[in-house]
């Protein structure tokens, strides 16, 4: 039975995790990176940057795992971060504080728990980087030294993302409630009520810096096939395995966002058309360039990409059915392919 007691200083704890600005934001690819490579080190199904909030745990960056956040109350990270060091579970089964828990009893089957805190500058507790698997592991000292490691370059990320210029629009623009309604579930990126928030937004700050607004409209090629042969859950896993590409071949102030299905609107401020070009091959390249892992299969899927720079004298709405003219034009002319929008009028400014 696990004990529900809350750490001393949770006021503090809890105070230090909200002005991190990290909760109901969209997945990250550095801290996807980092989950990725600890799976791949320790051989474990899941690996999580996990957040204890009040009432839940929040995953910022997930991998073998498809929920994104569970109740605190049958929590290990809430366990683990009331330890000053790694907190592991070597099999739960015979552990009598988790034996009856439902992460154990049922999916996703915990046995094996490695987790270690992930502290703020003034030293308190905000999640963990964890290891889980539904087989019962023992850590080696190296082992454990090289997840301390790892859960350092977390760790040191957080921090420096504490204080970005991105973190800052954040905290000057929305609440956390807003956020949570702006987020797509099966992704985790800005969904569509987020691309109309970011709209505006980018395009002012694109005339303040003498830039030009791009509008990528991204869509993948035959995606229904991928439904109608392996399943809607197969297409799930597409389609986050997909957000997680796009998201790694933009720069970290670009937005990325899910419209809906299988279609992603980039919106990025760019110099040229040359620059936004370049940009959406990027994305192409990424998702067309190695197959999608399944667990039965791996898939080969491609992207068609159409662009706009939006011009002066038209709105970011105008401008994004100009890109999405330019999608169609991409997927009739065989598809995997970029195709840039034509300008509004032939003296148009952009």
């Amino acid at each position: 039975m696990l004990s529900l007691k809350l750490p001393e200083s949770e006021t503090q704890r809890q105070a230090a995790l909200d002005d991190q600005e990290l909760l109901d934001t969209p997945a990250d690819p550095y801290l996807d990176t980092i989950v990725r490579v600890v799976r791949d080190l320790f051989s474990v199904q899941t690996v999580l940057v996990s957040l204890v909030d009040r009432n839940r745990q929040w995953f910022k960056s997930r991998i073998g795992l498809d929920v994104a956040e569970t109740p605190r109350s049958i929590s290990f990270c809430d366990q683990a971060i009331k330890s000053p060091d790694m907190f592991v579970v070597n099999d739960a089964h015979s552990d009598p504080r988790f034996n009856d828990n439902p992460l154990v009893t049922d999916n996703p089957y915990v046995r094996f728990y490695a987790g270690q805190p992930l502290f703020s500058d003034e030293g308190q507790a905000l999640g963990t980087l964890c290891l889980i698997d539904s087989s019962p592991k023992q850590l080696s000292l190296s082992e454990m030294q090289l997840l301390k490691d790892m859960a350092t370059l977390a760790e040191g990320y957080l921090k420096l993302r504490r204080v970005s210029h991105q973190t800052e629009q954040l905290r000057a623009a929305l609440s956390r409630e807003q956020r949570k309604a702006m987020l797509d579930p099966l992704t985790q990126l800005w969904n569509r009520a987020g691309l109309e928030h970011f709209l505006a937004l980018e395009q002012q700050t694109a005339h303040d810096r003498g830039a030009y607004l791009g509008v990528l409209f991204c869509d993948l090629d035959r995606f229904k096939q991928v439904n109608d042969t392996h399943g809607h859950d197969a297409g799930d896993q597409v389609l986050w395995q997909t957000a997680r590409r796009i998201a790694a071949a933009v720069r970290p102030n670009d937005i990325v966002t899910r419209n809906g299905g299988e279609e992603f609107v980039v919106l990025t401020l760019v110099n040229d058309v040359h620059e936004l070009e370049q940009i959406a091959e990027r994305i192409r390249s990424k998702v067309g360039d190695s197959h999608f892992t399944l667990e039965q299969t791996e898939l080969p899927l491609t992207i068609s990409i159409g662009c706009a720079l939006t011009c002066e004298s038209e709105t970011g709405h105008e401008a994004m059915k100009r890109a999405d003219r330019a999608l169609y034009q991409a997927k009739n002319k065989g598809r995997d392919r970029v195709e840039i929008a034509d300008r509004l009028k032939p003296d148009a400014s952009c």
